[in-house]
């Protein structure tokens, strides 16, 4: 893709832009390749859209980040495509214009990372804190030691 085309897609994420018709604003929940992303509407509904071709190999998104889509009828997986990609500017121009979805309101200030990293972070926190007061007691023990989950330990 050359330099202008580059330039100018990334212009016109960051241009007002106002819904048409049908579209919505949904929040990216996971990439599933192939330029498919899972997303997730206002009311918590859970499908596939696709990316366009200007916006591939051009602008990158992540879980989290909000989108415009169009829904499409044709297919059965892929419900939509997407339209415009939000960024911060253009998510507070449509704060103030009074059209974001509000259930997207109060998440937006909790932490985006999904509930099993969060209690896996929460148990690996717990391990730290009983290695650390077990550690003062017996240094030298192996009972210390985390299991490495990524080897096979057969019986």
């Amino acid at each position: 893709m050359s330099i202008s085309k580059r330039k100018y897609v990334t212009n016109e994420l960051t241009d007002f832009m106002e819904l048409k018709g049908n579209q919505e604003i949904v929040r990216l929940v996971a990439s599933r390749g192939n330029n498919l992303h899972e997303v997730e509407t206002a009311g918590g509904v859970q499908y596939l859209v696709s990316m366009p071709t200007k916006y591939r190999k051009s602008v990158w998104v992540k879980r989290g980040d909000f989108v415009v889509i169009e829904p499409i009828t044709e297919g059965n997986k892929v419900k939509g495509e997407i339209v415009n990609i939000l960024v911060k500017e253009t998510i507070r121009d449509l704060q103030r214009g009074r059209v974001w979805p509000p259930e997207f309101l109060a998440n937006q200030g909790a932490d985006e990372v999904p509930t099993e990293c969060r209690t896996q972070r929460q148990s690996e926190a717990e391990l730290v804190k009983e290695r650390d007061s077990n550690s003062s007691s017996s240094s030298d023990s192996e009972s210390d030691l985390v299991a490495n989950m990524n080897r096979y330990q057969g019986t």
